[in-house]
């Protein structure tokens, strides 16, 4: 009998328990050309133990009950069943990134790259944030070394919201500053940095006008470019360590700390050539 899995998919945030592989179920739930269709996903392979959930959801005040009907979803996989959906939606929010096992990068067409874990590059143990925090006393906080030169970069959150943001902060600073920040606090976030012209996503003027008012004050943190739906509209080649030439991938964090998921060293002609 085939092994269950319980994979979390984004930035929809559906929890999914399934009998299929990660592949197979990148295959499964493809929308099918990506000519014809917007549909591309991140799949995250979590933790399980003994058939369950192998790991204790967050808390979500008691709106629902996210580890038994996770549960009853791996059970009726057991049984048989190919899919069977545990978490309909907020499932970023409530699964802590400690129970990811395996990430992937699916394309329309259902073709999945895994991804190869770099493991942490940061810990976050002080957590008092001001909004009038320069970058430079962030990362004094954050106790990361203070970068030489500051530039701005364009980062896109995929979860636990869409957007397209222009920053004077690293990826480390960029996330602290995301997951402490008074009155705009992130539970947890995933995002890539990417180095694409992003003129098409939002009006040319505006575009300019942000990433110009990062490098006139550079002590400026964020500027949000684009609300909403931005990943399948930049392609991949366009994220930053797509090469491995320099560090980048896929950020993963929570408020105790940062990772990467590194593209891997060889990837395929196939998965390049599809949608």
């Amino acid at each position: 009998m085939a092994q269950s899995r319980l994979i979390l998919s984004l930035p929809h945030g559906i929890l999914t328990a399934t009998s299929l592989t990660a592949e197979g179920f990148a295959k499964h739930r493809s929308p099918g050309s990506g000519k014809y269709f917007h549909g591309r996903t991140v799949l995250v392979d979590l933790a399980l133990q003994g058939g369950k959930a192998g790991f204790q959801f967050l808390d979500e005040g008691g709106w629902r009950d996210a580890t038994a009907d996770t549960n009853a979803a791996l059970a009726a996989t057991e049984e048989g069943k190919k899919t069977k959906t545990a978490l309909s939606n907020n499932g970023f929010s409530c699964t802590p990134v400690s129970a990811y096992q395996d990430v992937y990068l699916v394309k329309t067409g259902g073709a999945a790259l895994k991804m190869e874990a770099a493991g942490s590059i940061a810990t976050f143990t002080n957590h008092a944030c001001t909004d009038e925090m320069t970058p430079a006393q962030i990362a004094k906080t954050i106790g990361q070394p203070e970068p030489s030169h500051r530039k701005p970069r364009l980062y896109m959150t995929l979860a636990p919201v869409e957007m397209l943001v222009y920053s004077n902060l690293t990826p480390s600073e960029y996330a602290w500053y995301a997951m402490h920040r008074p009155g705009k606090v992130f539970r947890q976030v995933m995002f890539a940095e990417v180095r694409v012209d992003a003129r098409h996503l939002v009006a040319e003027a505006i575009f300019h006008a942000d990433r110009a008012e990062l490098v006139q004050d550079a002590n400026k943190k964020t500027k949000t470019v684009l609300l909403g739906d931005s990943f399948n509209h930049i392609q991949f080649p366009a994220w930053v360590g797509y090469d491995r030439e320099v560090t980048g991938g896929l950020y993963v964090g929570d408020r105790t700390g940062l990772s990467l998921w590194h593209f891997p060293s060889s990837i395929s002609r196939s998965w390049e050539r599809e949608y």
